[in-house]
């Protein structure tokens, strides 16, 4: 059992992860860290196998971590897997030189990193890669791990607010399917926005954001089977509306709760 540490100051991006790793039979995410002081305290207790640690963490950044681990009398060192959304030569050089073992640009595949765990992790058993499941057929039964999966493959960015958003939004609608009756701008929304303390056009627009990305750089022939917009005049140039993905996923949810 490969046993994980997460670092990183974006709670949802690590809920994520934690959740998404502790679903692989060969990984146990043994703690989270928002800051490189907690990340620090959390190595020394519980040892782990392998750190995912965020370059960009207040009190003591990822830089600072790395530079006070070579000083640090561990019984067992850690790999360490380095997340960042900029890898220049020079940062990569430093970082290599300190004891970083590998590099994780955002936004980023999660069954990349997992390889990648899997890897580096000094006890990872790799067969284990070869008994995966597909990415959402085991999970009939949790609305929660389906949107996960789902938004996963369609290569919506997890350090996104839209991911949030939109991950919420599906939820909600599996829970009642009258919030799309009602239109998604004088009900579900408003709702978010009070839960997520931002505006209206601030989820709306982020939604967007993340539904253009999924189209632009993650799995658009995914996104195009969900909503159907092969069969559309100049599919190449219609991004799917924000009311049509939400509603397309929470339909494959329901089919895959009742298949399950």
């Amino acid at each position: 059992m490969v046993r994980v540490l997460i670092a990183d100051n974006n709670i949802e991006l690590c809920r994520i992860l934690e959740e998404f790793l502790n679903r692989q039979q060969d990984m146990d995410v043994i703690g989270l860290a928002y800051n490189g002081e907690q990340a620090l305290e959390k190595i020394q207790e519980f040892l782990p196998d392998v750190v995912i640690l965020d370059l960009t963490m207040p009190q003591l950044d990822g830089i600072g971590v790395m530079e006070r681990l070579q000083t640090m009398d561990l019984d067992h060192r850690p790999k360490i897997i380095i997340l960042t959304a900029f890898a220049k030569d020079d940062m990569v050089r430093l970082l290599t030189h300190m004891g970083a073992d590998y590099f994780v640009v955002k936004p980023f595949d999660l069954e990349v990193l997992v390889d990648r765990i899997r890897q580096f992790a000094p006890n990872s058993d790799l067969t284990m890669k070869e008994e995966r499941s597909a990415y959402y057929a085991t999970q009939g039964s949790q609305p929660e791990i389906l949107i996960t999966e789902l938004l996963h493959h369609m290569g919506v960015p997890p350090h996104f607010k839209g991911y949030t958003y939109l991950r919420e939004a599906v939820l909600m609608v599996c829970r009642n399917r009258r919030l799309m009756g009602g239109g998604l701008s004088k009900e579900l929304y408003p709702r978010l926005a009070e839960k997520y303390d931002t505006t209206v056009g601030g989820v709306e627009a982020a939604i967007r954001n993340a539904i253009n990305s999924a189209w632009r750089k993650g799995n658009k022939e995914f996104v195009e089977g969900l909503t159907g917009s092969l069969s559309w005049p100049e599919a190449e140039e219609r991004l799917p509306t924000n009311s049509l993905v939400i509603a397309k996923l929470a339909d494959r949810i329901s089919l895959e709760m009742r298949a399950g």
